[in-house]
Formats: structure tokens, C-alpha cells, sequence
């Protein structure tokens, strides 16, 4: 009797860890934020889509140095379901901001973030910040730092699927 209470209290343990995890995924805050050229993105258009919300500054060395890796994902993914959307926070504005994109042949979407983007993502304690959005609009991931070409290729493969 204690055998099966032992197996049964594993089995509702185990139901209960998995049931939490799924319960962890939380809905994207949703903005509709202007490009360079006026172009509105608005992330729940891109619902069905696979999403890398990325916040950034023209001034964050890891920043600059993921973006070359951003571009050729983006080039081998964006047939696949993937989008990148590049939130800009830096102060000096499109001033700054569209030089270096162009400059860097930044091919993905780049919108201006404010205060109210950066706290309703839980506000972005260091940047880059960037957020893995599944195909149902859910967080999938945070990840606070650069990411590295592998690390992102295998996070969009997992998602796409």
C-alpha cells in the first residue's frame, strides 16, 4: 500500500511540474511601434509567425555584435516563419539610430521603443534583451545578453517546429 501511495504522490508530483511549466507561458505585450519609415509593426500581426523581439542601442558593443548574425538568420529563416523585430532604445532617437542602420544593412524590422514597451516587457534590465515569441503569441524566452548564431539558430528551430 505505501508502494502505490509512494508511486501515486511521484506520478501527481510529476503531473504537477509538467502542468506548472505549461502554465508559465505568458502572452507577449502586444505594441505597435513606427519604423524608420513610418511602417507600423504590430506584433499580434505576426501571430503564426515565430518571433525574436530584440531590444537594443547603436552604443551596446554585444548589441553591434550580434546584429551581422541577426541579418544572415533572418535571410535563411524568414521563408520558414521567422521574424526579428528590433527594438531600438537609444536616446539620441532615428537621428542615431537610421545612419546605423543603414550603414549595417539591417534587413529586418527596427522600430524606436520607449518607457512603456520596456515596462511592459517587465522592464529590460540590460540590453541586449532579447524575447523568443512562439507561433501562438506566447514568451517562449528570455535571454539577457548576446546570443550566439548557434544558440539562436537552434532556439528558432525548436519553435518552428
Amino acid at each position: 500500500m505505501k508502494r502505490i501511495s509512494a508511486l501515486l504522490l511521484t506520478f501527481i508530483f510529476i503531473f504537477a511540474i509538467a502542468f506548472s511549466q505549461q502554465s508559465k507561458l505568458t502572452k507577449a505585450p502586444n505594441f505597435s511601434l513606427k519604423t524608420k519609415d513610418g511602417k507600423i509593426v504590430e506584433l499580434a500581426k505576426l501571430k503564426g509567425k515565430v518571433v525574436l523581439v530584440n531590444f537594443w542601442a547603436t552604443w551596446c558593443p554585444p548589441c553591434r555584435a550580434e546584429i551581422p548574425d541577426f541579418i544572415k538568420v533572418y535571410n535563411e529563416y524568414k521563408s520558414k516563419g521567422f521574424e526579428i523585430v528590433g527594438i531600438a532604445l537609444d536616446r539620441g532617437g532615428w537621428s542615431v539610430v537610421t545612419p546605423f542602420v543603414e550603414k549595417n544593412k539591417i534587413n529586418y524590422p527596427v522600430v524606436m521603443g520607449d518607457m512603456k514597451i520596456v515596462k511592459a516587457y517587465g522592464g529590460i534590465e540590460a540590453i541586449p534583451t532579447s524575447f523568443f515569441i512562439d507561433k501562438n503569441g506566447n514568451i517562449a524566452d528570455r535571454h539577457m545578453g548576446m546570443i550566439m548564431k548557434s544558440d539562436l539558430e537552434k532556439k528558432i528551430n525548436s519553435l518552428l517546429k
